[in-house]
Parts: structure tokens; sequence; C-alpha cells
């Protein structure tokens, strides 16, 4: 038996809260389009938007072209970590990084759901925490709660859902590890 039909019209985005005005919100979205996420900007002009918008971030961080982030004054990056072009760090809560942790390209680091309970398909979000030392491999989804544990590797194109302990290797269900190296 078929449970009852989602109603979207009644969605309300109860206990969800963006942080910050809608002045605020509209000029980050300005900013990053127009800026943060271009080639052509330095990484360095990019990581002073970025803390001038509320991110907290480490010395010697890299952050790539093309990264999109969602809500800075989410996001904590601690020092010497790389996050890769095309990574999208949806951040509807908290995701705060360790130091000298890779995210490589086009990883997905997502705090957002929704409760598929719901009549009204409300929001389900949680933070994401990634530990010191940790790589999330290319095009790797970490969902909504996860707490990757340090010295971690996710694999590139897995899909994390549960957290990661510390030193643990996650791989894709077809990858094969070889040579000791996630493929």
């Amino acid at each position: 038996m078929n449970a009852a039909r989602r109603r979207l019209a009644g969605f309300t985005g109860a206990g969800y809260s963006k942080g910050r005005p809608a002045a605020v919100q509209a000029a980050w979205l300005l900013v990053s389009g127009i800026l943060v996420t271009r080639w052509w900007c330095p990484g360095s002009l990019r990581v002073a938007v970025l803390r001038a918008f509320g991110a907290t971030i480490g010395t010697g961080t890299s952050i790539r072209h093309n990264v999109r982030i969602h809500w800075p004054w989410k996001l904590t990056v601690g020092n010497d970590t790389w996050i890769g072009d095309g990574a999208w760090l949806l951040n509807l809560e908290p995701i705060t990084i360790g130091s000298d942790v890779c995210i490589s390209q086009g990883v997905l680091l997502c705090t957002g759901s929704h409760d598929r309970r719901s009549p009204t398909f409300e929001f389900d979000n949680a933070p994401i925490t990634v530990g010191d030392g940790a790589w999330i491999a290319a095009r790797a989804t970490v969902l909504r709660g996860v707490r990757v544990g340090a010295d971690a590797v996710v694999g590139a194109t897995a899909l994390v859902t549960r957290d990661v302990p510390a030193g643990a290797v996650v791989l894709a269900p077809a990858a094969v590890e070889r040579s000791g190296r996630p493929s």
C-alpha cells in the first residue's frame, strides 16, 4: 500500500535557518557568481572574500576555481587543505573540514535532505565533518550527518551515507583497490 502523496505546496522549511539576512544572502550569491567561482580570481582573493562573508579558513588552504559554497558563514576549513575544481559544498548546515584534507575535483558535500515521511517534504538536514588528513577523492558524495574520520580515504565516486572511521578506506562498490591506492 502506498503512503499518502506528498503535497509540496504545504512545505514550510520549518527548522532551517539560512543564518544571515536576505540582503547578505543576495550579496553572497552575486559575489560568488561574479568573482569567487571564476578561474581568473586569485586563490588568495577567493579565500579573503569567503572570510569576509563569515567563513573560517586556516592558513595555507587552497580553494580552486568553480568551487560552489552555498553559505560561507556555515563553513570552517583548517590549515593546508585543498578543495579541488568543481567541488560543491552544499552547506545548509555547517561543514567542518580539518587540516591537511584533500577534497578532490567534483566532490559533493551535501548537508541537506528532505524527510521522505513528511507529507510536506520538510527538511532533514545535518552537518558534515571531515577529519584532519582525510582524502575525499574525485566525484565522491558525502551526505548529511556524516563524519569522515581523520586520515580516512573516500574513493572516487563513492557514496557515503554513514560515518567513516578514522583511517578507514571507503571505495565505490565496483572499485577495486590495487597497489594500496584507491581507484
